[in-house]
């Protein structure tokens, strides 16, 4: 791990200065329609946020972000068939609703930024790591589960096909 990697905020910080930021941008009063949009996004996102970590405490591995190399299983069931970050997309969601329920264009700013900055300061660190303790069979996974999202990782896919044991 070199000094950069050691400095690296936890993602949950991330989160929170993005939800600042957007406190302090330019919002309007919230309407029923943004908070009843901006209610089903944020609790889809949480109820996805809990879901992952579900699944990694089910299969007993680590999720503290800071320390990937201790992961001690590729976890690719549950919402891992979707996404390889299913925690950063719930966060990301979460700002979205926040930008939502505050009706602020400008909201979306710290939420791009936050999707840019755990993909750059997080993601690609805990990619290193899981290239490291899982080889061929994270090269695999990789190669079926994007990143975030994509409309094809939300269709169907064959369960055999990575599935954890």
């Amino acid at each position: 791990m070199n000094s950069a990697e050691l400095r690296r905020v936890p993602p949950l910080g991330w989160l929170a200065a993005g939800l600042l930021a957007q406190k302090l941008l330019p919002g309007r009063r919230p309407t029923w329609t943004s908070l009843g949009l901006a209610g089903m996004l944020g609790s889809g996102c949480l109820g996805l946020l809990v879901w992952a970590v579900t699944v990694f405490r089910r299969h007993e591995t680590t999720v503290d972000p800071l320390a990937p190399e201790r992961a001690s299983r590729l976890v690719s069931d549950g919402p891992f068939r979707a996404t390889r970050n299913p925690m950063y997309v719930a966060m990301a969601g979460v700002l979205v609703a926040h930008a939502t329920i505050r009706r602020s264009l400008a909201g979306f700013i710290p939420a791009t930024g936050f999707a840019l900055l755990i993909n750059k300061a997080q993601i690609e660190a805990e990619e290193r790591a899981m290239a490291a303790n899982f080889g061929p069979e994270w090269d695999q996974y990789v190669a079926t589960t994007p990143r975030w999202l994509s409309l094809q990782s939300l269709t169907y896919r064959n369960s055999s096909a990575c599935s954890a044991p």
